[in-house]
């Protein structure tokens, strides 16, 4: 199966496809996470290179034997990180070679190397150190400047299609400096030029199934932009990918389909390229000269919240109250008692008194107010958990927003402040 030569160098990768295969038994617990192939996705992307599968596997040599082939099947690029160190559980050279049918040979100028880092620190190596000494037949290897485990760089056909395989160690500061070092100037000598484009365009308060809807027959018509639909609360997130030889043909492939996205949802997209709602808020704030204040009891403040965490929001957001008790409603908002007393305190009425008292308070050019039930307890069969009021106050009309959600306390409170949010910014748009 492992060919090199002249013949294989001038093989062109035909379809620009990687996988990512990350190696340890501790990566399955809840205790330790894979961080290392978010790194080497982000470089592989930069190359055009897609990667479509990730995968975990174990420290058992079959089953990670097993990955590898089965990567080598579907992927063009096959990154194996970790598995490279001295233990007995150290198998994935061992793994490698089986998937790939040729062996193991323990190389001398690695072995004395590796004597010699251990002879500069004073210090004897251990013997099971040795089989970091241990190259698989037909690798390159690819030196560890802060490490002692090698990593190994293959050049390979898979019956009539050329694969590139990069074993890398675990630890993210040897995993990154080699990669950045050794792989990515090969892969850049190796692959073909390709870019890759992107757009991420994002529409509030619509369930995933509307939007799919009304997307897929157009999105469907463009076979070379990838589109990835992903539902968040309280906003749905489309995201465009085109990968070509020229980055300027990637990128108007993935202009002309986000336009006849845009055509179609209209107002509804808030974000054509990334930004936060909060951040469109606030740059409609901004623009208009006008500012917000906010009244909130359920949300407990996450509306201010949101808006703060964006820099500069000072220039458009006043402040406001969170106002949990009825008094504080009345002290702070001017909600008159009887109000409260002939409504209660989750209404379309005490929100609108919110919203216009505290805009009257602050003298901002909006109020917003926020009144509902978010649970778990204190709901009713009138009020049901889940029933929030949103209004908007801007000196001339208050405008209420009736909403009952789904989900638990924290749900119901992003939920409310998502749909404040976006009450903002279909005012100023």
């Amino acid at each position: 199966m492992l060919s090199t030569g002249s013949a294989l160098n001038s093989l062109l990768i035909h379809t620009m496809l990687a996988e990512i295969i990350a190696v340890g038994s501790e990566l399955l617990t809840p205790f330790r996470q894979d961080t290392n192939s978010l790194f080497v996705t982000e470089q592989l992307n930069s190359l055009g290179v897609s990667v479509v599968f990730k995968t975990i596997v174990g420290d058992r040599k079959p089953q990670l034997a097993q990955a590898v082939a089965l990567a080598l099947g579907r992927a063009d690029i096959v990154c194996v990180m970790g598995g490279l160190g001295p233990t007995e559980d150290d198998l994935t050279r061992e793994a490698v070679a089986e998937a790939l049918g040729v062996r193991v040979r323990r190389n001398g100028d690695l072995l004395a190397a590796l004597y010699k880092r251990f002879a500069e620190r004073r210090i004897s190596m251990p013997a099971n150190n040795s089989k970091q000494a241990d190259l698989i037949d037909g690798a390159e290897i690819l030196p560890n400047a802060n490490g002692t485990a090698p990593g190994q760089w293959i050049d390979t056909v898979v019956g009539e299609h050329r694969k590139l395989l990069l074993l890398l160690p675990g630890p993210p500061f040897e995993l990154k400096a080699m990669f950045t070092a050794e792989c990515l100037p090969r892969l850049r000598e190796a692959l073909p030029p390709r870019h890759i484009a992107r757009r991420v365009l994002k529409i509030a308060m619509l369930p995933e199934s509307e939007v799919d809807a009304r997307l897929a027959p157009i999105y469907t018509r463009f076979n070379d932009v990838e589109t990835t639909i992903l539902a968040h609360a309280g906003e749905i997130q489309l995201h465009l990918q085109c990968a070509k030889a020229i980055l300027e043909v990637a990128q108007t492939r993935v202009n002309e389909l986000a336009s006849r996205i845009e055509e179609e949802m209209e107002d509804a997209i808030f974000s054509s390229h990334g930004e936060s709602l909060e951040e469109i808020v606030l740059y409609y704030l901004e623009i208009r000269g006008a500012t917000v204040a906010v009244a909130e009891s359920c949300t407990g403040g996450l509306l201010a919240q949101r808006l703060t965490s964006i820099g500069g929001s000072s220039r458009s957001f006043v402040g406001g109250a969170v106002v949990y008790t009825d008094a504080l409603k009345v002290e702070f908002a001017d909600v008159p008692e009887d109000m409260l007393e002939e409504k209660g305190a989750v209404s379309r009425e005490v929100a609108a008194a919110l919203a216009h008292g505290i805009r009257r308070r602050v003298q901002s050019t909006i109020g917003i107010g926020i009144t509902g039930i978010a649970g778990p307890t204190g709901g009713t069969e009138e009020k049901p958990v889940g029933l929030v009021y949103i209004a908007l106050d801007d000196g001339k009309e208050i405008n209420v927003c009736e909403r009952n959600f789904r989900g638990d306390r924290d749900r119901v409170r992003w939920f409310a402040s998502q749909q404040a949010l976006d009450m903002i910014r279909r005012k100023f748009m």
